[in-house]
């Protein structure tokens, strides 16, 4: 009895067994992931035990070399079963697809959950960016910043978070995101700013965009415009010349419009204005120190302090030059000298001078020149109205045009002058308000015509001269002495449409009528019409004298022939 209990017992046993192993075999399928031990190794081969009738083997090259130098008998591991039974009847087994679609398996759940995962970017592709987060995955450019990124290349080794947007396990297709998780953070950011952004209050922010008329401030998911005029007290050219994008400042908060979402910040409003108190600080007539920051084609702008600049024009920077841009005489970065001339604090304006800070030679020049002294000088430029003469003091006189001849109609200086000739002249006039210097040429000499020509020149006397000009409205005649007389176009005795410069050529030699001679005017009217007329009347009044004189001769012949007769005929 006892005998054939025991084998009843074994054959249960081993029934038992075999329905175990049936049910194991069952489960064990190919292409899923199982985990077994390990049981052996040798040089190139990992044997493992699965619970299958069979033990599997997996090659030595899906292991790394430092996972082959830990791993120990008895250790346990995922398994991918490729086959049950390959033609020769093992279980063949891979660790290399077991991770593999134990990282597809730790992706999907990420997805799912939406989750993020580090990825190092490995290469530049098209459209985009070859990243690894276990498997390849493609990271769209339009992912990967919030702004287009310039520089790709320079992404590459580089490890971000990112979240898969994207996948697809049987085509091996993972697309992932960069910007999804910093719309994210921004967003998380902004709602905390706004929760707390008020108006007055200081904040850190990164200068995120440059532009002509300010800086935009990122203070954290939400942007900010600081305008180019709440950046200084003084004046500021273009944003540039105080930020470069990445900048960190710290700004107030100016206004804070919840509606639009529009936020203006200040920089200068961390400070006191120093306008407040200038025309305290800075009183007129003050002498003051500053360096040059900007040139303009009027003026230099030089600052006094931070934030209150002040205007030296041009006109203000020589007394005894004519400073055509001020980059002759300061440039940017000069330390100068200067006087407050005007102070206009509601304006934000400072008038200075650089020739006030020394003696002003325009209080010496009447002293040294009155009227009336002779000077000599150099002609230093003519214009149409005159010639400017340089005397020794660097101070230019003005000869005018018309204090340049007596007698002479000069139509333009360069008749007389040329740039660079010495020339002698009188001192007529100083006006030291206007800082003016008049000088006369011709009153070198005596006015002619207070005696000489009046004297000379009578009204119905005909003279002889030269053509000197020729003008549409007539020809001026040089005449002895200098002076010039005019025969008008209407005592020419031209017939219209004729014109002057057809008939008359400079130098020719003129016979004229003097018709009026103006002293007030200094000017001598000629006629070359009348002096023909009289020319005429003249051979006229020859003829006739000539012809009586005839008349008178025959009369007397005649005369002395009849008495010849009368004693011929006595006889």
């Amino acid at each position: 009895m006892g005998t054939a209990s025991n084998s009843s017992d074994a054959q249960l046993d081993r029934n038992a067994l075999a329905a175990l192993y049936e049910e194991t075999f069952r489960n064990l399928e190919e292409g899923t992931i199982t985990e077994g031990r390990v049981v052996a190794l040798t040089k190139d081969k990992v044997i493992v035990d699965i619970g299958y009738k069979s033990e599997g083997m997996i090659l030595g090259d899906q292991f790394s070399s430092e996972e082959l130098q830990n791993l120990k008998i008895g250790d346990r591991l995922q398994v991918y079963i490729e086959e049950c039974e390959d033609a020769d009847g093992n279980l063949v087994l891979s660790k290399e697809k077991a991770d593999k679609m134990k990282i597809w398996e730790e992706l999907e759940k990420l997805y799912k959950e939406e989750k993020s995962i580090e990825g190092k970017i490995v290469s530049r592709i098209k459209g985009g960016m070859m990243v690894d987060i276990g498997v390849k995955a493609f990271l769209p450019g339009s992912q990967i910043d919030l702004h287009p990124v310039r520089d790709l290349d320079g992404l590459v080794g580089k490890t971000f978070p990112l979240k898969i947007i994207k996948i697809n396990h049987r085509r091996g297709n993972v697309v992932v995101s960069r910007r999804v998780l910093l719309e994210e953070t921004r967003d998380k950011k902004r709602q905390t700013t706004l929760a707390t952004l008020k108006e007055g209050q200081l904040i850190q922010g990164t200068v995120k965009n440059i532009t002509d008329y300010g800086s935009f401030i990122d203070l954290g998911g939400i942007d900010g415009l600081l305008h180019i005029t709440d950046m200084s007290w003084g004046r500021v050219g273009h944003p540039s010349e105080l930020f470069t994008v990445g900048d960190k400042v710290e700004v107030t908060v100016l206004k804070y419009d919840r509606e639009t979402g529009r936020i203006s910040l200040g920089l200068k409003q961390k400070s006191a204005d120093p306008w407040t108190n200038v025309a305290g600080k800075y009183p007129i007539g003050t002498r003051v120190r500053g360096r040059v920051v900007s040139l303009t084609d009027y003026g230099a702008f030089v600052e006094l302090e931070p934030g209150v600049e002040g205007l030296v024009h041009v006109s203000e920077m020589s007394w005894t030059h004519e400073v055509r841009h001020p980059s002759r005489v300061v440039a940017v970065g000069d330390q100068v000298e200067a006087a407050v001339l005007n102070v206009d604090p509601a304006s934000r304006k400072i008038s200075l001078g650089m020739k006030q800070t020394a003696p002003n030679p325009w209080d010496m020049i009447e002293g040294k020149y009155p009227t009336g002294t002779r000077i000599e000088g150099k002609v230093k430029s003519l214009t149409d109205f005159g010639a400017f003469v340089g005397l020794e003091e660097g101070i230019d006189g003005l000869i005018h045009i018309s204090d340049m001849s007596w007698t002479k109609h000069i139509k333009h200086p360069s008749e007389l002058f040329k740039k660079g000739q010495k020339v002698e002249a009188v001192v007529l006039r100083i006006d030291k308000e206007k800082e003016r210097l008049s000088l006369g040429y011709k009153q070198l000499a005596r006015d002619p015509w207070d005696e000489v020509i009046p004297s000379r020149y009578h009204v119905g006397d005909s003279v002889t001269g030269k053509v000197s000009k020729v003008a549409d409205f007539g020809i001026f005649i040089e005449l002895d002495g200098g002076v010039e007389g005019l025969i008008h176009v209407s005592e020419s005795g031209l017939e219209p449409p004729a014109k002057p410069e057809e008939k008359f050529k400079l130098q020719d030699d003129v016979t004229a009528k003097i018709i009026k001679v103006d002293r007030e005017e200094r000017k001598i009217a000629l006629s070359l019409r009348d002096h023909q007329l009289d020319w005429e009347r003249k051979q006229v009044d020859d003829y006739h004298s000539a012809q009586g004189a005839l008349d008178q001769s025959l009369g007397r012949a005649a005369k002395q022939s009849r008495k010849r007769s009368q004693s011929d005929d006595q006889d």
